[in-house]
């Protein structure tokens, strides 16, 4: 897929009829081209005010977890809507479909549960998207069909190496594109744990 970019960590731009960012970071020029902005998180590598503004037009919509609205509210984006979704709402929003996905860790205690951060299942132009967010392999993730699925595979906040392989491998989409980590030898050893098969995009 051709469309698809990963500027760094989870910072993760998708092009069609519409431009999509996920958590947008470290973003070097000023494009103002997102159509939709969806924020997984308020962790400062998900949720940078800073790198939103570089990215929003006038007419962009804003998606985040229902929790966040006060604070994107705050942050007076110019833009035309805000919208939060609750964990496994599913919504339509300007013509997209999307659905919040449950992102937590399982016995670590950086992303509760009960925060109520998500990560998105969305469709755009007949194919369907997966970004996860900082999360563990939950029932909530193993229920997810796309096909493109962007896993954090760092350890520590997320699922580890040996952890994301066994989720993409058993969930099998047609792409898998590893975000959210730091060096080159944790993609390696992620990619060297899946199945033959499974196309991999890599960015760093």
């Amino acid at each position: 897929m051709d469309n698809i970019c990963v500027n760094t960590r989870s910072s993760i731009k998708i092009t069609g009829s519409k431009t999509i960012y996920f958590d947008p970071l470290e973003i070097t020029d000023e494009p103002h081209d997102a159509d939709m902005v969806f924020i997984t998180h308020e962790h400062y590598d998900h949720f940078s005010p800073e790198d939103i503004r570089k990215v929003i037009k006038e007419d962009t919509l804003i998606i985040v977890p229902e929790v966040m609205i006060s604070m994107i509210q705050e942050s007076a984006f110019q833009v035309q809507e805000i919208h939060g979704i609750a964990p496994l709402q599913t919504r339509c929003i300007d013509g997209i479909e999307c659905k919040g996905i449950p992102a937590y860790n399982i016995g670590k205690a950086f992303h509760p549960k009960n925060n109520c951060w998500i990560g998105y299942w969305v469709k755009l132009d007949e194919r369907t998207y997966y970004a996860m967010g900082d999360t563990d392999v939950t029932p909530e993730a193993k229920a997810v069909e796309a096909d493109a699925v962007f896993v954090p595979i760092g350890g520590k906040y997320t699922m580890d190496t040996t952890e994301a392989a066994e989720f993409i491998n058993e969930s099998r989409p047609e792409l898998v594109v590893p975000i959210h980590y730091g060096s080159s030898e944790v993609c390696e050893s992620f990619v060297k744990l899946l199945d033959d098969g499974i196309k991999i995009q890599r960015f760093w």
